[in-house]
């Protein structure tokens, strides 16, 4: 029987009912626990430490219907984990023949760490699915607006035009970044064997001829990479998860920022597809999508802090440290669980607005393309010369509310000049269409 102990989905929309809230509840610790439990017995009857009969009885003992989660959690005070608890449940539950193989040789880091492991993997798989709609969606984005003219943005200030093709290329390639990081990590989640101390003792005790085969037999049990060494207190996993899953949450969290700026109703250059509604203001249509993304980036460089911190473990097995990772990596997994399960329906769904950066564009009456003019006109005036008529002019497009292109027009020294080109702002986007086809061939 199973009973949950950690919902705690109330205050966050984030993750909850994400692929991995499912991945990383409190069943599905306990279910990574037991397949931890179950593939150890397996790989030592592989290796004839164990009788296959053993290894058949804790497979199927392994049931985490048969288990009752919150039990296993109070119980847990007494010894300061989980799996002090589980294995005397589950040495009961395969019964007296061959309980005595359940755990056997193991410690409780052994299994809580391997357990995590594959918690990790497990959830990562389900991540990378989501990045993978969340590509796709920016690519089609930054395809059909590779051309699309917009103000480009520093300081907050319109500095000179660039596309909105150029800009979701630029998501995208974040978005690449942390995929190819989640699935370096992915690939290298090790099992956790070691024993006591790390040395592997106890299974020569139990007969193992060459204890260090043990852990390789065990990692293929559990379809992960064998370790180097036991990394009780070598905590480079741990690590790695921490920088991979911390970098993910803030590459999603940029573009959370940028659409909710441009989201604003002054500016409405995009719009979240379906936006959240307003419990007070009926006429409301929020980013919500991009609200929670947000939280999460700005929570998640915290929880990898925690997990970086406990890199400085003590001894062979540390009392603090191991302990402190386990709520912030679950925590950082269900942030960027969630946060791109949010971005891949937040792209999917994303409004683009065309006309208003057209619109926008013009707002500094024709300002945005003074570093071209400034650059155009220097060889036919002068630079000196340049320079002082587009600082005049800049001054005059507001006080007299016309266009600077309208202003150059009474210039007669620029009579010659194609004004209307050159004041274009939709003309004036470099390279932007050439960097978007480069980012777009990038796989």
């Amino acid at each position: 029987m199973t009973s949950a102990t950690d919902t705690g989905g109330l205050l966050a929309p984030g993750w909850t009912g994400s692929p991995a809230a499912d991945a990383t509840d409190d069943r599905a610790f306990l279910r990574a626990l037991l397949d931890a439990e179950a593939a150890l017995t397996r790989a030592q009857a592989g290796l004839g430490l164990a009788p296959a009969e053993a290894a058949a009885a804790v497979t199927d003992a392994a049931d985490p219907d048969r288990f009752d989660v919150r039990s296993l959690a109070e119980r847990a005070r007494g010894g300061g984990n989980p799996v002090i608890p589980l294995v005397a449940d589950l040495t009961r539950a395969v019964g007296e023949e061959y309980g005595p193989y359940v755990h056997r040789g193991a410690t409780s880091q052994d299994i809580l760490d391997s357990a995590t492991v594959l918690v990790a993997a497990r959830t990562l798989d389900l991540l990378l699915a989501d990045l993978a709609r969340t590509e796709r969606a920016l690519a089609r984005l930054a395809a059909e607006h590779r051309d699309t003219a917009m103000p480009g943005r520093t300081l907050t200030q319109h500095a000179v035009p660039t596309t909105f093709g150029l800009k979701a290329a630029g998501w995208r390639t974040l978005v690449l970044d942390a995929r190819d990081r989640i699935t370096a990590v992915r690939d290298a989640l090790p099992a956790q064997l070691g024993g006591a101390a790390g040395t592997l003792a106890a299974f020569g005790a139990y007969g193992a001829t060459d204890p260090t085969a043990l852990p390789a037999a065990y990692a293929r049990e559990l379809g992960l990479r064998a370790p180097l060494l036991p990394w009780h207190t070598l905590r480079t996993p741990v690590a790695d998860l921490a920088g991979c899953l911390a970098f993910t949450a803030g590459a999603l969290g940029k573009i959370a920022a940028d659409v909710l700026v441009l989201s604003r109703t002054e500016t409405a250059e995009v719009a979240e597809g379906s936006g959240g509604g307003s419990s007070a203001m009926p006429h409301k249509a929020n980013p919500v999508r991009s609200t929670l993304i947000a939280a999460a980036a700005r929570r998640a460089p915290q929880l990898a802090a925690t997990l970086y911190g406990s890199l400085a473990a003590e001894d062979e097995r540390p009392a603090g440290a191991w302990h402190a990772e386990w709520e912030p990596l679950r925590d950082l997994l269900r942030l960027t669980g969630g946060a791109a399960r949010d971005a891949a329906e937040l792209t999917e769904g994303l409004q683009v607005r065309p006309d208003a950066m057209r619109a926008h564009l013009g707002l500094t009456h024709g300002l945005i393309v003074s570093e071209r003019l400034s650059a155009e006109l220097a060889p036919v005036l002068g630079r000196a010369r340049a320079k002082e008529l587009l600082t005049e002019l800049a001054g005059r497009t507001y006080a007299e509310d016309r266009g600077l292109g309208e202003l150059l027009a009474e210039v007669p020294e620029l009579s010659g000049l194609d004004l209307g080109a050159l004041t274009d702002p939709a003309r004036y986007t470099g390279s932007a269409e050439a960097l978007t086809d480069r980012a777009l061939e990038r796989r």
